[in-house]
């Protein structure tokens, strides 16, 4: 497990890559949670002016992900995504706030369930609801 508020190191290790793109900002990442946000662009949007199934995935996952890997069991040496399952409830135009919680539901030493909501914070509806099971992985 890492101590504290790791925020700024998944900030800094998610560059060049898929959560960077897309400039998903992370305010924690710590043992247990995680939450962040990213303010909808045209890169985020689909072709119908409604933002992307993906750009919400790709924000609520991430958060899982980070805060699992500030959750890993002593001796373990990663996870992966085994599971997701997403409810869709509302979306969000170019220009509005979509922000994200994550929490530790379930923190075995061979699984974690993880559930994250996605909230449009310009007009305070919740958007998803989201649940991930990672398996975690230990060296051989």
């Amino acid at each position: 497990m890492m101590d504290g508020n790791v925020a700024a190191v998944f900030q800094e290790r998610q560059k060049g890559m898929l959560p960077g793109e897309l400039g998903l900002e992370w305010e924690e990442v710590a043992t247990g949670r995680a939450a962040g946000h990213f303010t909808a662009a045209r890169k985020h949007m689909a072709p119908n002016g409604f933002l992307h199934a993906a750009s919400v995935i790709a924000l609520v996952d991430s958060a899982c992900g980070y805060a699992c890997m500030a959750s890993l069991p002593e001796g373990a040496s990663g996870f992966t995504t085994i599971e997701i399952k997403t409810n869709y409830l509302g979306s969000a135009r170019e220009g509005e706030t979509v922000a994200c919680t994550a929490r530790l539901v379930h923190g075995g030493r061979m699984t974690q369930v993880w559930d994250a909501e996605a909230v449009n914070k310009t007009t305070g509806k919740t958007m998803a609801l989201f649940r991930c099971t990672q398996m975690v992985l230990y060296p051989r």
